[in-house]
């Protein structure tokens, strides 16, 4: 087991490794890269983030899938579609449990919200007295989902029922972290990155767990919170980064 020090220097080593745009290339992150209207991005990002489970290619070739149906104008689809091409989606396969139904109904929703508003990231606002997104999210689920009950909900995740969110927080990891290397875009200028924190999965629980940092058998969102005391103190201003690194460790098998 690594000392503090040593494990810094080691996760800060492997972070810069790979926080590198040779990482977009294989990532579902490709697919709002594809992009540079804000809009564009949060929307072929969000809908990226929410199918990201499985085999990385499939999440792609799934995404690919949906901005061939939105015209490769994800915005513009949102805000302009007719009753006659959520009909023609309704039907279709998208990617494992998401199908068509719920690709409508998340159009429906992204039209309603940027009717209403410029950005997401309005809807995504840490307030002061919180340390992290988990009320965030809450109150995001609650303007985006609505309080009537539909199947679609089960694809966005809640911290309050102790889910991880893993791909919540990966989507505000894209949208939130700011730096130079060219992986996350950093768009949403108002919300602090100090408070991101790790997408939680099978690579980096598995990781964590390895490197000591965490000791909870589960990932939800209590394992999340256990790894953020860790992974700040490592970078307070900047705790997401180390996603990189328990990333890069788990899918290289590095440490196996």
């Amino acid at each position: 087991m690594l000392k503090f020090e040593e494990l810094k220097i080691f996760l800060d080593e492997k972070a810069d490794q790979y926080n590198h745009p040779e990482f977009i290339e294989n990532d579902p992150i490709q697919i709002p890269h594809r992009f540079s209207l804000k809009q564009d991005i949060e929307i072929a990002g969000f809908l990226a983030a929410t199918i990201s489970w499985g085999n990385r290619k499939s999440i792609i070739n799934s995404a690919e899938k949906m901005l061939d149906i939105m015209g490769n104008s994800p915005y513009d689809f949102v805000m302009n579609y007719s009753e006659k091409d959520l009909t023609e989606i309704q039907g279709k396969s998208i990617h494992r449990t998401f199908n068509g139904e719920d690709f409508t109904y998340f159009i429906k929703q992204f039209n309603r919200i940027y009717s209403e508003n410029e950005s997401l990231e309005d809807l995504f606002k840490v307030n002061d007295s919180e340390i992290n997104f988990s009320h965030a999210i809450e109150r995001f689920r609650a303007n985006f989902l609505g309080i009537e009950k539909h199947r679609t909900h089960k694809h966005v995740s809640s911290p309050y029922k102790n889910s991880s969110t893993k791909r919540i927080i990966m989507f505000l990891r894209w949208m939130v972290r700011k730096d130079k290397r060219g992986v996350d875009f950093g768009i949403w200028e108002s919300i602090d990155q100090k408070n991101l924190s790790i997408p939680l999965d099978v690579h980096t629980g598995n990781i964590s767990r390895k490197l000591g940092l965490i000791t909870r058998t589960q990932n939800d969102w209590k394992t999340v919170e256990e790894l953020d005391l860790v992974i700040r103190q490592f970078d307070e201003k900047d705790p997401a980064k180390y996603d990189f690194a328990l990333f890069g460790l788990g899918v290289t098998k590095e440490l196996l």
